[in-house]
């Protein structure tokens, strides 16, 4: 079993709590600025009602952090299922900080977040992704001990298809 690196704890003002429904604007926004942030497109029409909506159904675990009363950071995981070793894992969606919060001790703090929930969960693993160009995160991954897999993600629009490949209609 792995020992998990020496981490220092997060500066005196920090706050990390599971996100509520009635969160959902502030998680909408921190998402905004992560995807600015990843230079991905953001659309934020009804996405805090979405967000709101998962969080109570139980669709979606998140948690905050806040320093000094102001929210900087979120982590946003999901259950899923790896057919390969029939087991359940957690998904880490998202893990972000405010470009000002970044080095504080914030994002281990936001991580064990989700391994605790994992755990809770019955999962052996928690898994995400990053970046090929976010060394930044990369280097904050390794020095965690995380495993690097080689893997390629793809994602697909599916209201774009008028059939499925096969010409399936839905």
């Amino acid at each position: 079993m792995l020992t998990p690196p020496v981490r220092r704890l997060p500066p005196a003002g920090w706050v990390l709590r599971p996100a509520l429904a009635a969160d959902a604007g502030e998680l909408a926004r921190l998402c905004a600025a992560h995807a600015a942030y990843e230079q991905i497109p953001h659309g934020a029409d009804g996405h805090a009602e979405r967000l709101a909506q998962a969080l109570e159904a139980g669709r979606l675990n998140a948690w905050l952090g806040y320093l000094h009363g102001h929210a900087v950071g979120y982590a946003s995981a999901t259950l899923d299922y790896a057919t390969l070793t029939a087991r359940p894992f957690l998904h880490l969606d998202c893990l972000y900080l405010d470009p000002t919060a970044r080095g504080l001790g914030l994002g281990p703090a936001l991580l064990d977040a989700a391994v605790c929930r994992a755990r809770a969960l019955g999962c052996e693993h928690l898994q995400w992704q990053t970046p090929v160009w976010n060394e930044g995160a990369i280097r904050f991954y390794d020095r965690l001990g995380a495993t690097r897999l080689a893997k390629q993600r793809y994602t697909l629009a599916c209201a774009e298809w008028a059939e499925t490949p096969l010409g399936l209609r839905c």
